[in-house]
């Protein structure tokens, strides 16, 4: 097989731009944004789905770009932490987690942030969760309800309770 023909040329709009790249059809998205595209704010913590540090929003939802190929997400509007700013003002979720000191090292907050606004925008949807007691009704944003959906965002810095705290901040905005 000609090396060629493992190789696809796609579009992604990231972060508001829009731009095309050629990938192996084995690159994850997120190998795809750091080494080809130079986007460094999803971070490549464990490379199996696990930690989180890699979540960005992929078409409005939240999504562990290690996981994902690039060449399926031809078209796909992906935004990361990086492209949360309107000019120089910060997304509510961003400054949310300054507010609350809602990071340590900082390695994992931008899938933090990403993961919360896709938290946010579920419970707003009416998505249940595993915690979710009636799933007749819409969920609350009860701390069970923030910390089940952001239990797949890991934190080596024991960061939790202010990161729930911005979360909830953020929600009250």
């Amino acid at each position: 097989m000609d090396a060629t023909e493992t190789r696809t040329e796609i579009t992604l709009d990231v972060d508001g731009e829009r731009r095309s790249l050629q990938v192996d059809n084995r690159t994850t998205l997120l190998d795809a944004l750091r080494e080809q595209l130079g986007v460094t704010a999803p971070k490549k913590g464990c490379d199996h789905g696990q930690c989180g540090s890699c979540t960005v929003l992929l078409d409005g939802r939240r999504a562990t770009s290690c996981l994902t190929f690039a060449v399926a997400q031809d078209g796909a509007r992906v935004v990361t932490a990086a492209g949360l700013t309107d000019g120089d003002d910060l997304h509510p979720m961003q400054q949310a987690f300054l507010d609350q000191d809602g990071f340590q090292c900082g390695y994992c907050t931008p899938g933090q942030v990403c993961s919360a606004i896709g938290v946010l925008e579920e419970i707003r949807d009416g998505h249940p969760s595993h915690v979710t007691a009636d799933l007749e009704a819409a969920p609350e944003l009860t701390d069970d309800e923030i910390r089940e959906r952001m239990s797949g965002n890991l934190c080596r810095c024991a960061a939790y309770p202010n990161i729930l705290a911005a979360i909830r901040q953020a929600a009250a905005s």
